[in-house]
């Protein structure tokens, strides 16, 4: 009972993980890529990012990737931190904030679908259906009300950034088959390693380097990366890779609708931006979607046990 209760507690503060940490990631990246190219920024978060992981696993085993699938953690590699994530932040160069944000947010949709059509086999159920809709037209709403949506959007940035959304859910269904419980870490920092390359490689292929000059970097750009080396990556994505050995993609990736909301809230505090009647109805709703999702086929037993180990976790 005791081991249930701490994963379960484990889930709760992984969930609260990425979905807090990565709803700062907007500003923080935004304040990174003023004064670091798009690339080169993605490149140095993650392959230091990977290399302290790697140091830590080294001196705590001599075989760090021991429980590793290492073809794998390369694929994966590529398609989260270099393609989903490169090419997102890349895309935003030429797309209005507001498409960027509407693309993004359609993420736990194609995860259901591809996980339907070509991994689980399994169809969605009719609850997590709609909550994924309700809180998809929750944040498409807080959107539209708070980004800009007008603007030329140039059609390879466009494109980009589908495929940085297809890139992302595909490799998160990837991983969910292929890590192993006691290999998270490990797959983690191989992952990342990998990731980094491949935006190395774009950052020399978009040329990033002709014109990269070191000192002209802000003392907040290079903040706000120690940031993202930090949580963004080194927490966030070892909670998000740990959330999928536990749980259904369809589950973890909610965190793209949450997200948003996070970014408003931090804007408010942070920005003085304001809050209307719209947008907190609009985050009322985002909100009940997810618990749609995220207790499907959970029925009072379970919302039980759910709530005693919590209980338990808290008075130990």
């Amino acid at each position: 009972m005791e081991k249930s209760s701490q994963i379960s507690l484990g889930i709760v503060a992984a969930f609260a993980g990425i979905y807090v940490i990565w709803g700062t990631t907007y500003l923080a990246i935004a304040i990174s890529i003023q004064t670091l190219p798009p690339f080169i920024s993605g490149a140095l978060r993650f392959l230091i990012a990977g290399t302290l992981m790697y140091a830590w696993l080294r001196w705590r085993s001599p075989q760090p990737f021991a429980a590793v699938n290492i073809p794998a953690a390369m694929l994966c590699g590529v398609l989260l931190a270099g393609i989903g994530n490169g090419l997102v932040i890349w895309a935003q160069q030429g797309i209005p904030s507001g498409i960027a944000a509407l693309i993004v947010t359609a993420m736990p949709v194609t995860v259901l679908v591809l996980d339907w059509a070509f991994f689980s086999k399994r169809a969605p159920t009719a609850q997590g259906l709609f909550g994924t809709a309700i809180a998809l037209a929750g944040v498409v709403t807080i959107v539209m009300h708070t980004h800009s949506i007008t603007g030329s959007a140039e059609p390879l940035y466009l494109v980009a950034m589908i495929a940085a959304v297809v890139g992302w859910s595909i490799g998160t269904l990837w991983q969910k088959r292929s890590v192993r419980q006691d290999g998270v870490f490990g797959f983690t920092a191989a992952q990342m390693l990998f990731g980094g390359l491949f935006q190395f490689v774009l950052s020399v292929l978009d040329a990033e380097w002709q014109t990269f000059d070191v000192s002209a970097v802000s003392l907040p750009s290079w903040l706000a990366l120690l940031y993202l080396i930090v949580f963004g990556s080194i927490i966030g994505l070892n909670s998000y890779l740990w959330l999928l050995t536990r749980v259904s993609a369809a589950k973890v990736t909610t965190y793209a609708l949450v997200n948003p909301v996070v970014a408003l809230i931090l804007g408010a505090l942070v920005l003085d931006e304001e809050i209307t009647t719209l947008i907190v109805i609009s985050t009322l709703l985002v909100l009940f979607g997810v618990s749609l999702v995220l207790f499907q086929n959970l029925g009072p037993a379970a919302f039980a046990r759910v709530a005693k180990s919590l209980s338990t976790g808290r008075s130990q």
